[in-house]
């Protein structure tokens, strides 16, 4: 089972990767961001909580965010392999993981960093927020979620260079060249596992 961990700032492509990649290799796209605003959609207690910490540009907290992956994680146990995006978003929730899976008999493959400039960012997210009227894309929440992403989420990057699955992508580039430098890697993978499978 390939799992991969998509990571980088918002609007750095995670999501449009993370659906071709998915589409690709027959892996399970388990968007963290999706799963919490269909839990808003559903009026779940979980997602009446969760509003309030988007609307302000707060990252979830960990309780909830594990509360609803753990079950995620549990139901697709039989699946390819899946690519986590937009989680894990601090070495609490690393660790975390980590524990989910292995109690699931599996580990993170691979940590796959998307990098891009906060300018280019900024913009993205702000046509992104037009496009799909998003409620947390305005730009002063866009330039707060920048912020907590520096200050609590690229500290992963150590977190998994220490354990030999860290690449890092230039995000600047077109899809097209991100999805074949990402495709390149899991191409390895996929092999890999075939091999172990002989």
């Amino acid at each position: 089972m390939i799992n991969l961990i998509l990571f980088g700032p918002p609007g750095s492509g995670k999501g449009t990767q993370s659906e071709l990649l998915a589409k690709k290799y027959g892996l399970v796209h388990l968007s963290t961001g999706d799963v919490l605003r269909r839990e808003i959609e559903n009026k779940s207690k979980i997602g009446k909580q969760v509003k309030d910490y988007l609307k302000n540009g707060h990252l979830v907290p960990d309780d909830l965010v594990l509360e609803v992956l753990n079950n995620e994680i549990h139901n697709n146990g039989k699946a390819k392999g899946i690519i986590f995006d937009g989680f894990p978003r601090t070495v609490h929730q690393a660790e975390k993981l980590r524990g989910i899976l292995e109690h699931e008999n599996v580990s993170v493959s691979a940590f796959i960093a998307l990098e891009a400039d906060d300018e280019e960012l900024l913009n993205r997210l702000l046509l992104r927020g037009i496009r799909e009227n998003r409620i947390d894309d305005t730009a002063s929440t866009i330039k707060n979620r920048i912020e907590v992403y520096k200050e609590k989420t690229l500290p992963l990057k150590e977190f998994y260079k220490d354990r030999l699955k860290y690449t890092s992508i230039d995000g600047m580039q077109s899809i097209e060249e991100v999805f074949d430098d990402i495709s390149e890697i899991l191409n390895i993978l996929v092999s890999d596992e075939r091999l172990a499978e002989i």
